[in-house]
């Protein structure tokens, strides 16, 4: 789309803001969101736009996430500077991460911070608000354990919505039972909650930096299933990760069951052609 359009609505932002709008240029986004590089004589901001009707609370959520994230100052995080309406539209003001290309030890250095970063953790699993993952809702009431937290939290609102859409999964009760045994024990950790290798950029250090996340307390393996689900990170990432925090014996085996949340938001959003992967991982734990 065109960045012309948002012209106007960005003008207001700015000065709602109390900057002098002298340039603005299209940064890539999602489908979800107008993503926007807005400079005054001295200062660069991101601005990101949604319909505010259709995506009610979005930045609100996004923005309490980041603060999240980086509160611990483990890994480089965007500040979130503002939220608002104008228009239609609802608004996130962002700090401006200039980008470079990865440091010799780029994928050391994001071993060691996300280890770090999980290594804040919570007696209970959840948020005290609810959030998104991608254009869905995603829910964070609060949960003594792991398991419970997974499975009513984030699977069973995925396959309820599945149905909706058109997927119905045959799910027998020994499904869930066999994926609470197969969860570990662990405490809730700080987690971004939709690592990707899209979000995340190289900042001017040509270190890490993380965002567009979907924050809970949750299991640190979620994190890493999602890592692996689409790749693009380097393997010496998660040896340092196990190096400085040792994941619990049979990580690699649990990954698919991680995965699984993420594939039935795959398949909510974009459809059929993720069917058959989470029918695969529903059937290994039935």
């Amino acid at each position: 789309m065109s960045a012309g359009k948002f012209k106007d609505t960005l003008k207001k932002i700015s000065d709602d803001f109390g900057i002098q709008l002298q340039s603005f240029s299209s940064l890539s986004g999602g489908d979800i969101n107008e993503v926007f590089l807005i400079e005054s004589k001295t200062e660069k901001f991101v601005v990101k736009l949604n319909n505010a009707e259709q995506f009610p609370g979005m930045f609100e959520a996004e923005q309490n996430g980041l603060k999240k994230l980086l509160q611990p100052g483990a890994i480089d995080i965007p500040k979130p500077i503002k939220t608002g309406y104008i228009d239609s539209y609802s608004y996130l003001i962002l700090e401006y991460k200039s980008q470079s290309s990865k440091s010799p030890d780029f994928w050391k250095i994001f071993g060691e911070q996300l280890a770090l970063l999980h290594q804040n953790t919570s007696p209970q699993f959840g948020l005290e608000t609810s959030n998104y993952i991608g254009s869905l809702p995603q829910y964070n009431d609060n949960r003594s354990s792991a398991g419970d937290f997974y499975i009513e939290m984030r699977l069973q609102p995925q396959i309820e919505q599945a149905k909706k859409n058109g997927f119905p999964l045959n799910i027998p009760a020994q499904f869930y039972k066999n994926c609470e045994r197969t969860i570990p024990d662990e405490s809730a950790s700080l987690i971004h909650g939709d690592l990707w290798n899209g979000n995340f950029l190289v900042n001017s250090m040509g270190h890490p930096c993380l965002i567009d996340p979907a924050v809970a307390y949750a299991s640190r393996e979620m994190d890493l299933g999602m890592m692996k689900l689409f790749g693009g990170f380097s393997d010496e990432l998660f040896d340092t990760y196990q190096e400085i925090f040792p994941l619990e014996n049979g990580w690699k085996d649990r990954l698919d069951l991680w995965q699984l949340y993420y594939l039935l938001v795959h398949l909510n959003i974009f459809g059929a052609g993720y069917k058959q992967q989470v029918i695969s991982i529903i059937e290994k734990y039935r």
